[in-house]
């Protein structure tokens, strides 16, 4: 064979490897509460790093949904056509607990485990984990109306995933979804046109247009639309209990940037009935328990993808040889992949404080309820927001194979702004954590107990908490300011976790370049003190 046609110093593929082996995602489980679930997370991880699962990743997104409006005859279906991979991802989802598990069992830690699970299982694909969100997050939001609860909880934890159009009542699982955002308010959701208006039998009948409803294949939908009593919230099943389909109908599938495998799409209400969820006036405190759960999976999802690319970034450096040398053992290299590790632990250990924070919180605890309701906003918006960049970075160190589309990375990047949109975007974020610190002060009471607790481990956290009281006290411009006070909580909350529970060197080299600003702008610029190699060994798969 011509040596111009030899294949040398390319890097074979990642497959075999363990998606849950992972020590900082380990140690959180642990820590929280949840190390009895350890041995499922490990086998779920196996599954998510074989070659046949990563190539379900890969066909879903290159097979997108179609959008079927009519039948053969002119009859209106509204139906979603998938790639049958994506319902084989769905299945693997459900089976393992991922879309609502901890409605269904009490034991200590079951949110813990579940975003563990959700954190390992999305790193193959993102798309479909959108619908598996939506499920979990719409039970406490459902359970405003007790009986509607009663009838659609137990189908909606089942542990069986059962696609297909047809009557709630008749299938051995439900999936949620959730439809807000209209095309003149997106998230000033108060600004939604859709009305509700009353029927004799205690339903609603509505009528509106919304814009961005995800997941419209799901089999119920939260909604909100304004009924008489002002802004409510409604569920909607696309079956009614005769049998007969909702008017819900899909005008068209939205084009977008990433998250190609999930169906988004335009919607219409046309007459659609639907049934109140909490009380009349009352729709964006009843819906925002559901968001609340969706910005968790906006983290740790985030979370996900600064893994999935720094261990990628890590393998190609590993296998690949520039100048001489291997791309690990170059001191530049070794510091990119070392501060993109150093940002995929801080992620990974705030998910999963705030996972246990979730437990804690749905068994009562009032002081963690207030701690996740300030961390919570404040972590969705800097995490959510890193998590662009990061995976830009991690693509650049496969340099232009990473560019290409069989590298996978192309679909990471793509796929790294979603969480920062979705539930709001940067700003309605950072203005939502000055809103939980007006009107909830036990939430910045509770919060900086929290950073108290690694109070004197490091004097550059130290400064970083005495920042963060120095912003809350100021309150002049403090909107123009929001996402800078947002990000110093967010970062001063990573660094307290990561000294308190992660690695020293993780930790050193994060106070020092986060908290200490011995920094650049750009990943690659941590200080020459960081021990590069201990950071890099504990991310290797």
């Amino acid at each position: 064979m011509p040596t111009t046609h030899e294949v040398t110093n390319q890097v074979p593929p990642l497959y075999g490897n363990n998606l849950a082996e992972d020590k900082s995602l380990l140690e959180g489980l642990r820590r929280e509460g949840a190390g009895w679930a350890e041995d499922d997370l490990l086998r779920l991880g196996a599954l998510a790093g074989t070659e046949q699962v990563q190539e379900w990743g890969r066909l879903v997104n290159e097979n997108p949904p179609k959008l079927r409006t009519h039948d053969r005859v002119g009859n209106r279906i509204d139906e979603v056509d998938f790639h049958p991979h994506w319902h084989d991802l769905m299945t693997v989802a459900v089976t393992n607990g991922l879309h609502a598990a901890p409605w269904r069992d009490d034991r200590q830690g079951t949110h813990v485990a579940r975003a563990a699970k959700f954190y390992a299982w999305s790193q193959i694909e993102a798309g479909h984990t959108c619908p598996i969100s939506m499920t979990y997050s719409a039970v406490p939001a459902l359970r405003h109306n007790p009986a509607l609860a009663k009838f659609y909880e137990p189908l909606l934890a089942a542990s069986e995933y059962d696609y297909g159009l047809r009557e709630p009542g008749t299938k051995r699982g439900l999936i949620a979804g959730m439809s807000m955002t209209e095309k003149q308010g997106g998230s000033d959701v108060r600004a939604n046109t859709t009305h509700a208006t009353p029927a004799q039998d205690g339903s609603y009948r509505i009528i509106g247009h919304k814009w961005f409803t995800s997941a419209p294949m799901s089999d119920v939908f939260l909604t909100l639309a304004h009924a008489p009593g002002g802004l409510s919230c409604f569920l909607l099943p696309r079956v009614l209990p005769d049998g007969s389909r909702n008017r819900i109908l899909l005008q068209r599938l939205k084009d977008k940037l990433g998250n190609r495998s999930n169906a988004s799409a335009e919607i219409e209400y046309d007459d659609a009935v639907g049934w109140l969820v909490g009380e009349e006036g009352r729709g964006v405190r009843t819906i925002i328990e559901m968001v609340n759960n969706t910005r968790l999976d906006c983290v740790t999802g985030s979370a996900a993808g600064m893994r999935y690319g720094v261990v990628r970034a890590l393998h190609h450096a590993t296998h690949r040889s520039a100048f001489g040398a291997h791309l690990v053992d170059q001191p530049l290299m070794r510091n990119v992949l070392a501060d993109l590790a150093v940002e995929s632990e801080a992620a990974t250990v705030v998910a999963m404080r705030l996972a246990g924070a979730s437990d804690r919180a749905n068994a009562g605890d009032a002081n963690e309820e207030a701690f996740r309701r300030l961390g919570l906003a404040a972590t969705k918006y800097w995490v959510c927001k890193r998590a662009p960049s990061h995976a830009a970075e991690a693509l650049e160190c496969l340099g232009g194979n990473g560019y290409v589309e069989e590298s996978g990375m192309p679909r990471l990047f793509r796929e790294s702004p979603l969480s920062s949109i979705w539930e709001g975007s940067g700003n309605v974020a950072a203005l939502d954590t000055l809103r939980a610190m007006a009107k909830q002060p036990d939430s910045v009471e509770a919060f900086n107990a929290e950073l108290e607790l690694a109070s004197g481990a490091d004097p550059r956290l130290d400064d970083a908490i005495a920042r963060v009281r120095k912003e809350l006290a100021d309150l002049s411009d403090i909107e123009f300011r929001a996402r800078k006070v947002v990000e110093t909580l967010a970062l001063a909350l990573q660094g307290s976790l990561l000294v308190r529970h992660g690695d020293p060197a993780v930790a050193d080299a994060f106070c020092a370049s986060r908290l200490g600003g011995d920094w650049g702008v750009a990943f690659g610029t941590l200080p020459s003190g960081a021990d590069s190699r201990a950071i890099i060994d504990r991310i290797a798969p």
